[in-house]
């Protein structure tokens, strides 16, 4: 009995309930549950979308004070150094740099595409008519600093043109969140449901713009690791063992394939499962028959570890309470807290280390790609989102969520120039030149910082003002004539 999963019915099964805890009404919890229930403060901080944004900043501003002293060109020599991934014939060549931008990116894209997935299955994204206009939104805030750049650079680096076209939506939200309750919860949404968008976008252009000369039989073998994951999801494997292995094959694969090796992690993602194995409907009962089988089976007079057979129950009830999570959380439970405070600090560092010595800084403001990255994330960026929501809504396509109004709108707008992560990644793939990709990610650090600051500066000087003069127009409006 003790064996049953839950959800599978047994001839003569009962639900026999222990008379104790019905005579006592009320259960106690123990103090080890009420201590396992409880946040620790590690927990509450790693929760903490600001705390995350902040270490990833200042892990960019080290970046930058290391680029500009002694200790330069010895990191500079460690990152340049080689690994060797793989066992035996199946091994890959790849610099300290590359397995970070390559591979330690390729589970941040993991968990990227968890939130994908989850959005596209139980959140903003499962209402497609919902989520018309923040994606809609997305696809405009695209464009617009794509042209902007491209205004800049039409006759030059053109490649560019998608280094100011993301949003960086951990540092965004991080940023966001500092305004409390000056932004309602509905536009946080809407914003978070615009920054998933454009991520889409963002994937999108990464590997049809930005990868290598395609390798036809690492290709093949990349479509063949596809089959073998989708047979895994078909099969309804619910361990997240066997798709992390053959995520890595795929990463490989893709790795020497010329397909940008960061998108494996997205592929992956879309097939871990979303469902559990476990028949929730049944869990309550079949939970009950567990705690009438242990409390038959434990012994107050015997030490814990000489109870077999009752550590042996609790030990097969938490292997089937650990398959209730579906493996898609699952694996972002694990993989999130060191994607946000592990990895992204760790890529932001590698990858800031911008050289300001000898720079000429007037030559750089005049700098056609840097201009066009500046104003592309700065200008182009609210522009394309205010500009697309306006139409959408004059229209009548599309309506403001409630409690999501205009002015708000403009600060998503503004706040959308925060494409810290995915930039600077597009700038080292679009630039071939180590003095244009410096260029780009001085004008993308600028850019970020000028976006955040701006926004935060609108919600707490313009927004009230905006507030203000709409309520004098309405009191001049009602007044009567002659007043």
């Amino acid at each position: 009995m003790d064996k049953a999963r839950p959800g599978i019915r047994q001839d003569g099964a009962h639900q026999p309930k222990n008379p104790t805890v019905q005579q006592r009404g009320i259960i106690r919890e123990p103090k080890v549950v009420r201590r396992l229930k409880s946040r620790s403060a590690l927990e509450t901080i790693t929760s903490n979308g600001t705390i995350a944004a902040a270490m990833m900043v200042v892990a960019a501003l080290l970046a930058v004070i290391v680029a500009n002293s002694p200790a330069y060109e010895p990191l500079h020599h460690v990152l340049e150094a080689p690994l060797t991934l793989g066992v035996g014939p199946l091994t890959a060549s790849i610099s300290v740099e590359g397995f970070v931008n390559d591979f330690l990116m390729a589970v941040f894209f993991l968990l990227v595409g968890i939130e994908l997935k989850y959005e596209m299955t139980v959140g903003q994204l499962r209402r497609p008519r919902q989520a018309a206009l923040p994606m809609l939104a997305a696809v405009g805030g695209v464009c617009v600093p794509a042209l902007v750049y491209l205004a800049f650079n039409h006759g030059g680096a053109s490649h560019g043109w998608a280094v100011p076209i993301a949003t960086d939506i951990a540092f965004a939200l991080g940023v966001m969140s500092l305004l409390g309750d000056r932004v309602a919860s509905e536009t946080k949404v809407f914003f978070q449901t615009l920054a998933i968008a454009d991520d889409i976008v963002a994937i999108v252009v990464l590997a049809l713009f930005y990868g290598q000369t395609p390798q036809v039989a690492w290709v093949a073998a990349s479509l063949i690791v596809v089959v073998l994951l989708a047979a895994l999801s078909r099969a309804r494997v619910y361990s997240a063992k066997p798709y992390l292995l053959v995520g890595l094959a795929l990463w490989f694969c893709m790795y020497n394939s010329g397909i940008h090796a960061t998108l494996a992690g997205v592929v992956l993602a879309f097939f871990l499962p979303a469902r559990s194995d476990v028949r929730l409907s049944s869990l309550r009962s079949w939970l009950g028959n567990q705690a009438q089988v242990l409390e038959d089976r434990y012994d107050d007079d015997m030490h814990v570890l000489g109870q077999h057979a009752f550590t042996d129950s609790a030990n097969h009830v938490e292997r089937v309470l650990h398959h209730v999570t579906p493996p898609l959380q699952r694996v972002e439970r694990t993989i999130a807290t060191s994607v946000n405070f592990l990895i992204l600090p760790i890529f932001a560092f590698v990858n800031a280390q911008v050289r300001l010595v000898g720079l000429d800084v007037a030559g750089l403001m005049g700098d056609p790609v840097a201009l066009g990255v500046f104003l592309g994330a700065v200008a182009g960026k609210p522009l394309g989102i205010i500009l697309t929501t306006w139409a959408l809504v004059k229209v009548g396509f599309a309506r403001l969520p409630r409690r999501v109004s205009w002015d708000q709108v403009v600060a998503v707008g503004i706040m959308g120039g925060m494409g810290f992560t995915m930039s600077i990644l597009i700038s080292g793939l679009a630039f071939a030149d180590p003095l244009e990709v410096n260029v780009a990610k001085c004008a993308i650090l600028a850019a970020s910082l000028a976006s955040g600051l701006l926004g935060m500066l609108y919600m707490r000087v313009g927004d009230p003002l905006v507030v203000r003069l709409v309520r004098w127009r309405r009191s001049r409006a009602a007044a009567p004539e002659g007043q």
